[in-house]
């Protein structure tokens, strides 16, 4: 049986559980309330990255990050501007 590939299109929480709670959830809990973004404006965010040329694997090619983390960043910038 052939192993499927991850979407290259979609986000962490969207292919692998326990590569996502591990990265993705854990830096997100280590946010302060003061530095973290409203699960809102996070969610607004992550819907512009989905339909970005830049997210490859739930990781922005332009700057490297988990799009994830950066979005629920209170002070988390798009590096295209586009948020």
């Amino acid at each position: 049986m052939s192993e499927q590939k991850p979407c290259p299109r979609c986000l962490l929480a969207q292919m692998d559980k326990g590569r996502y709670e591990d990265i993705v959830l854990r830096a997100v809990s280590a946010l302060s309330e003061n530095d973290r973004a409203s699960e809102k404006i996070c969610q607004e965010r992550l819907q512009m990255c989905r339909s970005c040329d830049n997210l490859i694997s739930g990781t922005c090619l332009s700057c490297g990050c988990y799009v994830e983390i950066r979005a629920a960043t209170k002070k988390g910038r798009c590096p295209k501007k586009k948020w």
